[in-house]
């Protein structure tokens, strides 16, 4: 038995006694036979803790961290600073160890925190409703189109090419389950081509999702692709149950970058139904990949069916201001037949941490990150496009994120060049060829303001350098 096991064998035999079994292969027999596994597990033989240790110890030093090399990578999660006070308040076991504030009169810290962050958010997008997060930025995207399907009953989802890739992939996914065709909308000069995108709005759209910026790193018309839709998606449908939400038009779905909105029109201002992101960059570190927490806004009109929870402020008996869960959408709260989500729990230690970074930055210190984004993004493209053979993939406005092309054809050669930067320290960016066929030579470069000039000087000369070695091994 493994020491960090307490049940001995004694133990399982008196377990399965009182169970009513001989053993515990009887315990699946309800398991149709051709779906269990008759072999045993195909696993090393066991080692001491000691060779454990160095075998796991030797994986993760195959592993480069963003504090390791000098990394321009973004794609939808991105390298910010993380203030120690959001670490040392997430520590904290009131916030570390709860699981979901079922009981709100021993649980005011963690609602209160809910409430604060809903704000939070409501205030950053312009939208007067918030959830308390759900899971990530690509399951808040599907969850928003499920959210639009039980409002119209229609059966349509339309969804921009410059959308994540992973979340369109999500999308598909949540939308098989719930019956929805999805339509894609192609790119021109990489924004959402206005043309195809309001050819694919008619009465059968449920949603319409774009994302601000959008993949390439362009900043969308965000406030024209929304009246598009208006326009376009009124009649049909079933109409929502008790009226709660508008049936004439499509729901307006926006992902957005949340950093960007302290100079960006919130999606608010913007005729934008529902707006979510990923919250990473929000005082969340990469972590090689998560976890993170997703945010979730919307217009009024659709408070009841949003996924997760809501948490809200009231008074008890005697007048004191109080937090209690107003708002629930899971079955486990409420009867199957009437929930709207399977979300079963939050991110709600993650999105602590948004708060707090969002209350550490301030109003003003968001503008001017966002300011200070715009100003190295700018100098970091014409830092590239001096390099011989490099160009811009597009021209669109940009904040944070932009797309250049690489004098080569194919998405590997893009992957070698960007593996020969690596070597020297600096990780250039994302190869677009991975998820854009027709962005073979494009590479994604992100900026943050852990970057500074000097070192988007370095990223131009170790490009440069890399495509110079590419050059005289192709001519030798």
């Amino acid at each position: 038995m493994s020491r960090y096991t307490a049940t001995t064998a004694d133990d399982l035999q008196a377990m399965l006694a009182e169970i009513g079994v001989a053993s515990v292969d009887e315990l699946f027999d309800a398991i149709p036979e051709p779906l269990r596994l008759t072999r045993q597990l195909d696993l090393p033989e066991g080692q001491p803790e000691q060779a454990v240790y160095a075998h796991l110890r030797d994986l993760a030093a195959r592993n480069v961290s963003a504090e390791d090399e000098i990394s321009f990578l973004g794609a939808g999660m991105y390298d910010h600073y993380v203030p120690a006070l959001i670490d040392m308040l997430m520590s904290r076991s009131e916030f570390l160890t709860p699981y979901t504030p079922y009981q709100p009169e021993i649980s005011q810290g963690g609602l209160q925190a809910m409430f604060e962050y809903q704000t939070a958010i409501s205030e950053l997008t312009g939208l007067p409703v918030s959830n308390a997060s759900v899971y990530e930025g690509p399951s808040a995207v599907a969850s928003a189109a499920y959210l639009a399907k039980l409002a119209n009953g229609k059966g349509k989802v339309v969804v921009s090419r410059g959308v994540h890739p992973h979340s369109r992939e999500t999308l598909r996914t949540y939308a098989h389950g719930f019956g929805a065709e999805v339509v894609e909308v192609g790119l021109r000069d990489a924004v959402t081509d206005p043309e195809a995108w309001a050819g694919a709005i008619d009465g059968e759209v449920s949603a319409v999702i774009f994302q601000q910026p959008n993949f390439l790193g362009a900043v969308e018309d965000a406030q024209a692709l929304a009246e598009a839709a208006k326009l376009g998606g009124a009649g049909g449908g079933q109409g929502a149950a008790g009226g709660e939400a508008p049936t004439d038009s499509a729901v307006v779905i926006g992902a957005y970058d949340p950093i960007p909105l302290g100079i960006l029109r919130p999606p608010g201002e913007c005729g934008v139904d529902v707006a979510v992101g990923e919250g990473q960059p929000l005082g969340k570190r990469l972590d090689f990949g998560g976890p993170s927490f997703g945010f979730f806004a919307a217009t009024e009109a659709y408070l009841r069916r949003m996924p997760g929870r809501i948490a809200g402020e009231t008074h008890d008996v005697d007048g004191r201001r109080g937090f209690v869960l107003t708002l629930q959408t899971r079955e486990q709260h409420i009867r199957r037949e009437k929930a709207t989500s399977n979300i079963c729990t939050a991110q709600a230690l993650n999105a602590l941490g948004g708060v707090v970074y969002l209350t550490w930055l301030g109003r003003r210190g968001l503008v001017e990150l966002g300011e200070l984004l715009l100003q190295r993004t700018a100098y970091a493209r014409a830092a590239l496009t001096a390099i011989d053979g490099v160009e811009l993939l597009h021209e669109q406005p940009v904040v944070r994120e932009f797309a250049v092309r690489l004098p080569v054809e194919t998405v590997g050669e893009v992957e070698r060049i960007a593996a020969r930067c690596q070597e020297r320290g600096v990780n250039p960016g994302y190869a677009l060829g991975l998820d854009y066929d027709e962005y073979a030579d494009g590479l994604l470069v992100a900026l943050t303001e852990q970057r500074s000039r000097e070192e988007i000087d370095r990223l131009a000369a170790t490009l440069a350098g890399a495509l110079a070695q590419t050059r005289e091994e192709v001519a030798a």
